[in-house]
This record gives C-alpha cells, structure tokens and sequence, in this order.
C-alpha cells in the first residue's frame, strides 16, 4: 500500500507543482496586491506611498459603470456565442458520425484546422477582412462589421470560427464511445435519422455537452484577443469593452495595479461560481 501511495504521489507531484506555481501564487499574489494602492504624499511631489486600501479596490471596481458594462457585453456575448457554438459543433459531430458521412477524417481536420490557428493571428486575419477597403467581403456584401450595431456579431464569428472545430472533436469522440449495441436496439425499435441523433445520441453524450458549455461560459468571461486587435482598428470597441480588457487598461495605461488586481479577482470569482454552479447541477441532474 506505502509503495502504491508513493507512486500516486510520484505521478501526481508534477500536476501539483505546477498548479500552484501558474494557478495558486499568481491568484494570491493578485489577492495581495487587491488590498493596497498608490498614493501620492503631501502636495503630490514626493514618491507615492502604497497604502493598505481594504476592499475600496473591489468598491471602485464594481462602481465604475465601464466594467459593470463589460460583463453586459459578455452576457450579450454569451447569449449569441454559447447555443451557436455549442448547438453548431454538436450538430457538426452528429453529422460527422452519421453512416452518411464520406470522407470524415478529412473533415474532422478541416473543421479542426483553424483551432491550430493562434487567436492572435486568427484574430488579425479577420480585422483585415472585416476592414473597408482591404476586404472584398466588405465590399461584396456592402456590411459594415466594425459598426457599433454589427461588431459584437464579428466577435462571434471570429471566436466560433477558432473553437467550434475544437468542440466538434469533443463531441464527436464521446459520440464514438456510444455503445454500438444501444445504437442497434434503437434503430431496431425505429428510431432513424433526428429521432435517432437528438433522443438517443444527444442524451448519451449530455456530459461532453456539459462540458463544452461550462468550458465555453468560462472563455467568453476571459474574452480579450479577438477585441483587443479590433479595437486597434475600429473605435466601436473601447479600451475597457470587456472586463479582461478593464483591468489590463488599468494596470498598464493607468498604472493602477490595485484596482486590476481587483477586477481581475472578481473576474476570477465569476468563474469560479459558474464552473461550481454548473458542475452543482450537473451532479444532481445525474444523481436522479
């Protein structure tokens, strides 16, 4: 048993160091930092002082109308982005492995291709295709995408194009660990085509679906590439349009490390909420 529990230990150290190192120490450290700020002494010549600040950073934070308007962002966001991606990449897969499919290895990598895309790259490539005068898409389809009105949708388009493949693979490898036999019994009792797909299959993989929901809930909460590199190129997106955004303008244009500490800790919260929530109602719904 002592020999057991020395391997498990063996194996599982590497994960444990690394998860505090990357995970644990930055999240303390940004806690720290949460509860001081700057001051200036006197008449404002002198060196500024950091002072023990308690929660006023957090107050400041979820005061300020410009990140209170970042999580609405990301809730519109949400809205558009999570049944898009999630309900596309499902209905993908169940395409994938219907015995109609021809070619599905090349599929699978076509679909997966721009996920092995950077975001970084992902996202410029689509700022040049979204920017009037250098895409002929702009000028075909005569549709501003960086207009106030439609550059939400063009943060969707670009983030469901990098990830719907990814999530398409996921499903598609839960779909393949169906037992065949259900499949069978099913096809015998008459179950074909969508009857098939959406009350057997689907219900069958509802953990993979969870997952891929919960995992893209959590993306949408850290959105910063595809805006940031818009708001380069368009100023229908602000410095502070969603809350990653916030709190790196903060810290780095305003030099107020106190406060993105803290919009980076409530951030960091949401998160952690959500992921339990879910997973909360996840483990009842199958406790039943």
């Amino acid at each position: 048993m002592d020999r057991r529990r020395g391997a498990a230990i063996l194996f599982v150290a590497p994960f444990l160091l690394c998860f505090v190192a990357v995970t644990i120490v930055p999240l303390a450290y940004a806690a720290a930092l949460s509860l001081f700020t700057e001051k200036a002494s006197g008449l404002g010549f002198g060196p500024a002082e950091t002072v023990f600040a308690g929660v006023d950073n957090y107050v400041r934070a979820l005061s300020d109308p410009a990140f209170r308007g970042g999580f609405l962002i990301i809730a519109a966001y949400c809205l558009v982005y999570l049944p898009l991606m999630v309900g596309g990449a499902l209905v993908l897969a169940l395409l994938l492995d219907s015995a109609a499919a021809k070619m599905k290895r090349l599929l699978q990598l076509a679909l997966f291709l721009p996920h092995a895309v950077p975001g970084l790259i992902a996202a410029i490539i689509w700022v040049y295709l979204y920017t009037p005068g250098l895409s002929p898409i702009v000028a075909l389809l005569e549709w501003d995408f960086l207009a106030s009105d439609h550059v939400l949708l063009s943060v969707v388009n670009i983030a469901t194009w990098e990830w719907i493949g990814y999530n398409v693979i996921i499903f598609y490898a839960a779909l393949q660990a169906v037992p065949r036999e259900i499949l069978e019994a099913a096809t015998v009792d008459g179950a074909r085509g969508l009857r098939l797909a959406f009350a057997i299959k689907v219900p069958m993989i509802r953990a993979a679906v969870v997952m891929a929901g919960l995992f893209t809930v959590i993306g949408a909460i850290q959105l910063f590439t595809e805006p940031k590199i818009i708001n380069r190129a368009a100023s229908t997106v602000s410095s502070s349009w969603t809350p990653n955004m916030y709190a790196l303008t903060a810290a780095f244009e305003r030099h107020d490390y106190g406060l993105a500490a803290a919009a980076s800790m409530l951030i960091a919260l949401l998160g952690a909420v959500l992921s339990f929530a879910v997973t909360r109602a996840t483990a009842r719904r199958s406790s039943r």
